[in-house]
């Protein structure tokens, strides 16, 4: 099993309470905290909590349609005041009404700062707790470190905490709004319509359908159950509990796809094994473990699966990726235009020894020791190659895309607004540059000069604070309208996504070439082990 070096966290009154003894439970048995017979050993596979619907109750029209299949029937189980209640039904539409409250309530949240990704927010949740602060994170929209909310409890002690830190400098800020009522789900089964705030779903054959509206064309099966329960914004989460091999078979042909050869898909499949295991924390602030969009990973439940997917699963059940005895951090992306990127390239936290820059080609079309690619003139050097690299011929290996200011600033403006700061106050951009460039090539700085402001923008913040880069490795250039005037950028780069570690679209190439799976890991997380999932793994550590 699974072990980790920290004891999970009490859960907190604002978290459902319906399913938390079986979470807990099952989270002991997963991390090595808990004793499990011998026989259970033979084979890890553990149940999952997955947020397959996030934020329902968000708006009014919200509704949800669980289906059994043709010849088996739902079971509903939830609370009532005479105990738990069970219905019987071939199909239930679930939606929100709101409740008014019996007197307004105050939501209060101290926000101590956000981030585009969950990596850089875990680090910066790690340094507040060295300053003694006790922290969660929460994804309401941008992942969000909170000064947790049963520790800082009263309007008095935010308030305490809020100046204290802005009297050294930070920037937290209160969210604060008052509630007069409150989303309930609802269903309505013979005649009788149930509001609560929980509910569990079983299906004897175990696969449900869910869609959002009749006759959806989108609609999705899972294996396993579900379960709606509260999160920590006022809205619900629809959970699926499904084992890990199952979870598997609806990710890895939405990650990877079902048509490249066999090594690149077993390879994504021991990766998402992987990624997920050591992921478990992610959602502890909602009371589940992982979500399904690519936050984490995509997942369709059983929707689509193939029998090339489906054989990658099999043929590797059990295995994941370590490093010296712990889970490793299996990231991935879908191309790298030409080198991978160093983890601190990307985000803030512990740097990983297998996370390193390569060069993603299977020849030597770059000598990246002699010629850093920090150099802005060896990095357009660089982009202006073509040939020999792993990606070579895809859409995106290159790529070039021109922005006007007023579309620059809009974007901005919107990016800075949403992380609530203080120098979204401007009205027009007047330059824009990259200060500092890792020797992997990736942005590291940018300077936005404004009418009002210098802007400094870092790493994997820079995709979401303009448009057009898909990755952060690329360069500008201005545009000059026929009076000299600053008209906007030409952004061009290469790869999309953030770049850290396997690169899908190269492992398609290299499994073409015929590699195997565990030499496409090698190559991509260098020093890392393939190893079958044992009580001696170590899920995650918390500090390096």
């Amino acid at each position: 099993m699974i072990a980790r070096t920290t004891t999970p966290p009490t859960p907190s009154p604002q978290t459902p309470g319906l399913s938390w003894r079986r979470t807990l439970l099952a989270l002991g048995c997963l991390l090595g905290l808990m004793s499990t017979p011998a026989d259970a050993q033979e084979e890890v596979n553990p149940t999952l909590e997955v947020g397959v619907v996030q934020q329902f109750g968000k708006t009014p029209a919200d509704t949800l349609i669980l289906k059994a299949k043709p010849g088996d029937h739902l079971t509903l189980r939830f609370p009532s005041p005479e105990g738990e209640k069970v219905l019987h039904t071939l199909s239930v539409i679930l939606k929100t009404g709101m409740q008014p409250l019996p007197e307004p309530a105050v939501e209060e949240r101290l926000i101590l700062s956000s981030h585009r990704s969950y990596e850089t927010a875990e680090q910066q949740a790690t340094k507040w707790r060295e300053m003694g602060i006790e922290v969660e994170l929460a994804q309401p929209d941008l992942w969000e470190v909170w000064a947790d909310r049963d520790i800082y409890e009263t309007p008095v002690v935010r308030r305490w905490l809020l100046a204290s830190l802005q009297a050294q400098g930070y920037q937290p800020y209160l969210s604060t709004r008052v509630l007069k009522q409150q989303p309930i789900p609802y269903w309505v089964l013979g005649g009788y319509r149930y509001n609560r705030q929980e509910l569990e779903i079983e299906a004897t054959q175990n696969v449900i359908q869910v869609a959002r509206k009749k006759d959806d064309p989108d609609a999705l099966l899972y294996g396993g159950s579900l379960e709606l329960q509260p999160d920590a914004y006022g809205t619900y989460t629809l959970i699926n509990h499904v084992p890990l091999e199952t979870y598997l078979r609806g990710v890895v042909p939405h990650e990877m796809g079902a048509w490249p050869p066999d090594a690149s898909i077993e390879a994504q499949a021991i990766m998402s094994r992987t990624y997920a295991l050591r992921n478990l924390r992610r959602f502890e602030a909602d009371g589940y473990q992982i979500c399904a969009n690519t936050d984490c990973q995509v997942y369709k439940g059983l929707t689509e699966v193939y029998p090339s997917t489906d054989r990658a699963v099999a043929n590797t059940r059990g295995l994941v990726l370590t490093y010296e005895g712990e889970l490793a951090d299996t990231v991935y992306f879908s191309s790298s235009g030409g080198i991978t990127a160093n983890f601190h390239d990307v985000w803030d936290g512990p740097e990983q020894p297998y996370l390193k820059s390569v060069i993603d080609s299977t020849q030597n079309v770059w000598n990246l020791q002699a010629y850093s690619l920090a150099d802005e003139k060896n990095f357009r050097r660089f982009m202006g190659l073509q040939k020999g690299f792993n990606e070579e011929g895809w859409n995106d290996f290159r790529w070039r895309y021109s922005t006007d200011i007023k579309a620059m600033t809009a974007h901005l403006k919107y990016y800075l607004n949403r992380k609530n700061s203080p120098q979204a106050d401007f009205k027009t951009i007047k330059q824009v540059k990259v200060t500092e460039r890792s020797p992997s090539g990736r942005v590291l700085k940018m300077q936005v000069i404004t009418d009002r402001d210098i802007i400094e923008i870092q790493k994997d913040e820079v995709q979401s604070a303009f448009w057009p880069p898909i990755s952060t490795l690329f360069y500008i250039d201005p545009i000059y309208g026929a009076d000299k005037t600053l008209k906007g950028y030409i952004f061009v780069g290469g790869g999309f996504g953030h770049g850290v570690g396997l690169s899908q679209i190269g492992s398609h190439k290299l499994a073409e070439l015929g590699w195997s799976s565990d030499r496409i890991l090698e190559f991509y997380f260098s020093g890392t082990q393939l190893q079958s999932l044992n009580e001696t793994l170590i899920g995650w550590r918390t500090s390096p």
